[in-house]
């Protein structure tokens, strides 16, 4: 009789699976779903899983329409991510984004600024990015950097900190006054689960990029990180823009969770789309098709 996993080799298994789930649910659709059956190793059908699809899904068709009606009334939509290293910000923002138009949802995660943008008015890298009208922009982290990492990395002053929280109240105000609907999300984990998965990155090469520098710090400095946490949420937490925490331990709960809510944001309605039809392949009696050489095909190994 083999002995039972332990906490941490279940652990490994549960974040295989949601590894498995990522790419299954690129490919998935309703009407492939039925096919699909997932078993746990004791051969019982994990009904949790399925029930987790069939409502990304239906979530991910409610998403469709809120894109259609901020595309036809010109809405102007800004959601942030923010939250500790490893919280899930990612994965919401790639099921948000996974079915929708670039072109009118597009993500913002913006590198560390150069010497010229530190020379800058601190908002002014940010403002380009902001959306025009008929645009969702989803920034995987923000102008709340200063209240976070640079804070606690040193990267500027406490004078620096005190200017913002002054200021990012009054900015966020401007922009909800020029029509900008503002959505704050804060992603909250624990102190073991983010060591679970930093441990799960290391082990994993697929996922060793996502672990940087500055990552690793967030654990040595998990305190200071928790200090500056709640003095941005106590400074910026404002009725015109406030913040919302997703607990986010289980990250299928807190993609589901995350989505839902933003669509509670807004009074969307489905856009009646105009019947498409496919016009007739028109096929031109002079036309001849010039052969390609062969040496510009893509070499067939599969």
């Amino acid at each position: 009789m083999s002995a039972a996993p332990t906490l941490e080799e279940e652990y490994v298994r549960q974040d295989w699976l949601d590894s498995l789930d990522e790419e299954l649910e690129q490919e998935l659709d309703d009407g492939r779903l039925d096919a699909l059956v997932e078993e746990d190793p004791d051969g019982t059908p994990d009904l949790n899983r399925r029930f987790y699809y069939e409502e990304l899904f239906r979530l991910q068709r409610e998403l469709i329409k809120l894109q259609d009606w901020v595309a036809t009334t010109k809405q102007k939509v800004v959601v942030i991510f923010e939250g500790r290293d490893a919280a899930g910000k990612g994965g919401v923002i790639k099921r948000i984004t996974q079915r929708l138009n670039p072109r009118v949802c597009r993500v913002v995660a913006l590198p560390a600024p150069s010497e010229r943008e530190r020379g800058q008015w601190y908002f002014q890298r940010y403002v380009p990015h902001l959306p025009g009208q008929g645009e969702i922009v989803l920034f995987d982290r923000s102008w709340y950097n200063r209240a976070g990492v640079e804070r606690v990395m040193g990267f500027c002053t406490e004078e620096d900190v005190a200017e913002f929280f002054r200021s990012c109240p009054e900015f966020e105000r401007m922009l909800v006054r020029s029509g900008i609907t503002l959505v704050k999300y804060w992603f909250s984990i624990t102190d073991n689960e983010q060591h679970k998965r930093f441990l799960m990155r290391i082990r994993d090469p697929l996922k060793q990029w996502k672990l940087s520098p500055m990552d690793l710090q967030s654990r040595v400095r998990w305190e200071a990180y928790t200090k500056a946490k709640e003095a941005m949420l106590e400074h910026t937490n404002i009725k015109e823009a406030p913040w919302w925490v997703v607990e986010a331990v289980d990250k299928k709960r807190a993609r589901l969770n995350c989505i839902a809510h933003l669509l509670s944001q807004f009074p969307y309605e489905e856009i009646v789309r105009p019947e498409v039809v496919l016009p007739e392949r028109v096929h031109n009696p002079d036309y001849h098709r010039g052969p390609i050489p062969k040496d510009m095909y893509v070499p067939a190994e599969y």
